[in-house]
């Protein structure tokens, strides 16, 4: 996903933390499990192999495009199917199925949720946060929603805002990983290392914390590390 398409040209640290958060939106954006209110289907809490996780989205895949296709408007089959898409990687595919799932059921916030997501996958950024908006209720937010929303603002250069959505996330979920690492790499966005170094310090001390977060931690300690080592300027 290429990240500076969208966003005016900038220099230095913004540019490395951009390409990064193009690998984070994708991260923080996926459906890791098919479960809810609106679908029995439970992804295995096991720790799998790429491969075995593979195999596992195909199996959930023919599984649920054949009862999408006996029935387009049931909303487990319809969101099963689309997110079982979206973890393949077969976005084009996955979009269409989870658009017409939400025009059908237009109520299952789950299926807005998965639907906003698939928008974004596609670089749909704006059309992505109308729906993300409808995917939750100010009395009722989801913290996931809410740090989708802020990875798209980031995405979309509105920093400043997409933090405001971080924050807010934080304090339903404290410690969660993605949203600091999100929130740590808004800072590096702001050129605030330090706030962002420890950020992301924080992020990757938790045990849930995955790869993404671990080199995002490093690629801004590297970059903390070449601001020092740089040598000053000359006067005159």
């Amino acid at each position: 996903m290429a990240v500076t398409s969208v966003l005016k040209p900038v220099a230095g640290v913004r540019i490395v933390a951009l390409l990064a958060l193009g690998g984070l939106l994708s991260g923080c954006m996926t459906d890791k499990t098919v479960t809810g209110s609106i679908t029995p289907v439970s992804a295995s809490r096991e720790v799998v192999s790429p491969e075995q996780s593979q195999a596992h989205w195909r199996a959930l895949s023919e599984r649920y495009g054949e009862a999408y296709a006996k029935n387009p408007s049931d909303p487990a089959a319809g969101y099963a199917y689309g997110v079982s898409l979206r973890a393949l990687g077969q976005r084009a595919q996955a979009l269409a199925v989870l658009e017409q799932s939400s025009m059908k059921n237009p109520s299952q916030k789950q299926i807005l949720a998965a639907y906003g997501r698939s928008l974004a996958d596609v670089g749909r950024y704006d059309d992505a946060l109308g729906v993300l908006a409808r995917a939750h209720t100010p009395d009722r937010p989801d913290w996931k929603i809410l740090n989708a929303q802020g990875a798209i603002l980031d995405q979309l250069g509105r920093s400043e805002e997409a933090r405001g959505y971080y924050l807010a996330a934080i304090k339903i979920a404290p410690a969660e990983p993605s949203i600091l690492s999100n929130l740590g790499l808004n800072y590096a966005l702001s050129n605030d290392l330090a706030r962002a170094e420890q950020t992301l310090l924080q992020a990757a001390s938790s045990p849930k914390a995955d790869d993404k977060v671990r080199a995002n931690l490093a690629m801004v300690q590297g970059l903390k590390s070449g601001r020092s080592a740089a040598p000053a300027k000359k006067a005159g």
